[in-house]
């Protein structure tokens, strides 16, 4: 067993290195010449088995398994070949934080990975004079599973060196915990998950620093509005999950093909492959004209209950944070339960969803001030106007969970298409398959309606036997 060297509660510093694994360099397209730091507070710190709270109105709390070197003596302007001597103990470190607020910290990172109980430590620490720190395995598991497991062969910048480079600068004390940066496989869990962190000692005796436990909850305090608020788009979440999938980048060449066919055919294709309940029915656009495409994020309204609205109707409610909570390309879905007898939206906040750059807003409930909406560019599709506010049928309540919106399941994150025809919800990992499908398919249906325009029958061109399928690989060809 590993010896409990002291932790202290509250460090005098954390030190946290940005990127210091050479897959996680790899993931991220870049890799550092030099290493670059950033500051946690010590009030960040909590221990083992702590439940974490996802904070109100966030979707990305991303984890990040990481060694933690404690330091056991003063430092200022060592070597690299003396740093490691200045380190009394290693224990293992959850570098917690929102990517919601990336946008807001410019680098500091200070909001969105420096909240209270977003580092956590232990449960032991190995004592450093034991180890070779080119001998230590990190490990994570997310839900049980084996998401990161790498070793410190891997690292960019070993720990002697980070020690020396902060020490040129900065007297290290005892007490101080340097977070050494994590590997590839870092992701985001949500309320229910389980994160845990081991760091063990390759070959010799296998020591451990045991599992460090994290138990996510779910935030119910809101943000003020007197702060920047949680905003995300798909760069932050392919940077949260640490890859492209799930959180594809909905990319303007990718946006451009969707815009090229239209809902019908995108239903038609999404139907061959099982999907017959993705759309969102019974709605009107605002603007039919016009195409809509981008990533949900979600609002959901309960049955209008005179507790429930006292309590967190008024102010900024729910329905607040999610319109301050859009950002560029977002399309703001929103389950009203198909009851049309009250706007969920009107003219103020569809003109904040439009100039935050909000692709879209689509909800099964009524819009306020139709005709005001109506002269917006953002396109909404809604059951109906409706003169009354929330309060006469529905109290605001979540955002970015799951949904129902006219008969549709939507998830955050979704893509959502809509144009004269209608709305549709496209789960990510379809998407490019799904409108490589259907350009085909339009490409084949020009060609038999240029038959039909010539006086063709229909039996044996729509759909196509194999004489016609012979023709139209010849039609392509030209």
């Amino acid at each position: 067993m590993a010896s409990a060297l002291p932790l202290a509660e509250r460090p005098g510093k954390i030190i946290a290195v940005h990127l210091n694994y050479r897959s996680r360099a790899e993931q991220r397209g870049r890799v550092p010449e030099q290493p670059s730091y950033f500051l946690k507070p010590s009030t960040s710190v909590a221990a083992s088995g702590a439940v974490l709270e996802r904070p109100a109105g966030t979707e990305l709390l991303g984890f990040e398994g990481e060694i933690a070197l404690v330091i056991g003596r003063e430092a200022r302007r060592v070597t690299p070949e003396d740093g490691w001597s200045y380190v009394s103990g290693v224990t293992a470190a959850n570098d917690l934080g929102v990517y919601d607020l990336r946008y807001a910290d410019k680098g500091s990172n200070l909001r969105s990975k420096g909240g209270d109980g977003f580092t956590p430590l232990g449960p032991t620490v190995l004592p450093a004079a034991d180890l070779d720190p080119a001998a230590l395995r990190l490990r994570t598991w997310h839900n049980g599973a084996l998401v990161q497991d790498d070793t410190t062969t891997g690292l960019l910048f070993e720990f002697g060196r980070l020690v020396a480079d902060l020490s040129q600068l900065i007297t290290l004390e005892p007490g101080d915990v340097i977070l050494t940066g994590t590997p590839a496989g870092a992701s985001v869990a949500v309320p229910g998950d389980v994160i845990e962190i081991e760091v063990v000692e390759v070959g010799r005796s296998g020591r451990s620093t045991g599992r460090l436990v994290t138990r996510i909850g779910e935030g119910t305090v809101a943000f003020g509005p007197f702060g920047a608020l949680p905003r995300v788009d798909d760069e932050q979440r392919a940077d949260a999950y640490g890859t492209r999938e799930p959180g594809f980048t909905l990319t303007a060449e990718l946006r451009t093909r969707i815009e090229s066919v239209g809902t019908a055919t995108l239903s038609a294709q999404l139907r061959k492959r099982g999907y017959n309940a993705v759309s969102i029915d019974g709605l009107t656009s605002t603007r039919p004209g016009a195409r809509l495409t981008g990533r949900a994020r979600t609002l959901r309204y309960l049955p209008y209950r005179e507790d429930l609205f006292a309590r967190v109707g008024g102010g900024y409610n729910a329905q607040k944070r999610a319109i301050d909570g859009l950002g560029p390309g977002d399309v703001l879905v929103m389950e009203a339960r198909g009851e049309p007898g009250t706007g969920t939206i009107g003219d103020i906040l569809a003109l904040r969803a439009q100039t935050a750059g909000a692709a879209g807003i689509v909800t099964d409930g009524g819009v306020r001030d139709l005709a005001a909406v109506t002269a917006l560019d953002i396109p909404t599709y809604h059951r109906g106007p409706h003169p009354a506010v929330l309060g006469r049928r529905h109290v605001p309540w979540d955002v970015d969970i799951a949904i129902a919106c006219g008969g549709a399941a939507v998830c955050p994150g979704d893509v959502i298409v809509g144009d004269g025809d209608g709305v549709l919800v496209i789960p990510p990992s379809l998407v490019e398959e799904i409108v490589d499908a259907a350009i085909e398919q339009e490409r084949q249906e020009r060609f038999i309606a240029e038959q039909v325009a010539a006086g063709e029958r229909v039996e044996g061109l729509y759909p196509m036997n194999e004489y016609w399928l012979g023709r139209y690989a010849a039609w392509q060809a030209r």
